[in-house]
């Protein structure tokens, strides 16, 4: 009952928003091209539902294979950034360094060097989703309590079980908040790469259905686009909570966002 009550304000405001989009359009006289009609879009949904069933599925390969080579390479690169002071001083700062450059102006190039194949759009997620996964879990390593690690040096604890049981532990939380966000925004990367150049994916269809004036098919694959970033956060969460299940209620709550 209390996930319904509060789960009640949320479905009722979607409610608003909804009747807001199918009464709006008509009633300012919006062009369909422009924002067309709920049911228009539903309908559009419906009618082509094989089709963007299967653009769905090629989308979301690419966002988890970019994720997970993103897991891989941005768990390595914090690892490496706590054990080694020498990466601490110059791949930390590279890695912070390299959100400057604008990543949809570096897309291109993951193009010209991967070609017009799958890899190309997984190069563009794991630019988009290497850096929250970094980051936050070099962060987590920062922040392990430092009287826990020198009371388990006072009994003895070797480099190994220091690791193991005191930093990784610590940087768990940042690393499944790097990994919620990071989910979400491979949607983003994916899309991306589809625009640059492919064949197949609700990018790709958004695109054509944008060249062609089809609005209600250009906002059902935004609105696919929309639930695949919820459900990958949903996943992600999922996770979440199932790891840190044996964890205190304090540590637990901590990583909560």
């Amino acid at each position: 009952m209390r996930k319904l009550a509060s789960a009640a304000p949320v479905a009722l405001f979607a409610l608003l928003l909804a009747a807001l989009w199918e009464i709006g359009p008509p009633l300012f006289g919006v062009p369909h091209y422009i924002i067309p009609r709920l049911s228009d879009v539903l309908a559009s949904a419906w009618e082509n539902r094989r089709l963007l069933g299967a653009h769905f599925a090629v989308t979301l390969g690419e966002a988890l294979l970019g994720l997970g080579w993103s897991i891989l390479f941005g768990t390595i690169s914090a690892v490496w950034i706590e054990s080694s002071k020498v990466a601490k001083k110059t791949l930390y700062p590279l890695i912070v360094a390299s959100q400057t450059v604008p990543i949809i102006a570096l897309s291109p190039i993951m193009v010209m060097w991967f070609g017009y194949d799958v890899w190309s759009k997984v190069a563009v997620v794991i630019l988009f989703t290497f850096f929250p996964i970094a980051v936050n879990t070099a962060d987590g390593f920062r922040s392990a309590d430092p009287e826990i690690g020198e009371l388990m040096r006072t009994m003895g604890a070797g480099k190994r079980d220091l690791f193991m049981k005191w930093k990784l532990p610590s940087a768990l939380p940042g690393f499944l908040t790097g990994l919620k966000m990071a989910a979400t925004i491979s949607v983003g990367g994916a899309t991306l790469g589809e625009w640059l150049g492919g064949e197949a994916g609700l990018g790709m269809y958004t695109k054509r259905a944008s060249n062609m004036l089809r609005g209600e098919a250009v906002f059902s694959g935004v609105l696919l686009l929309s639930l695949m970033g919820v459900l990958l956060f949903l996943a992600a969460q999922a996770a979440e909570r199932a790891i840190l299940a044996g964890r205190s209620p304090g540590n637990a709550g901590k990583s909560q966002t």
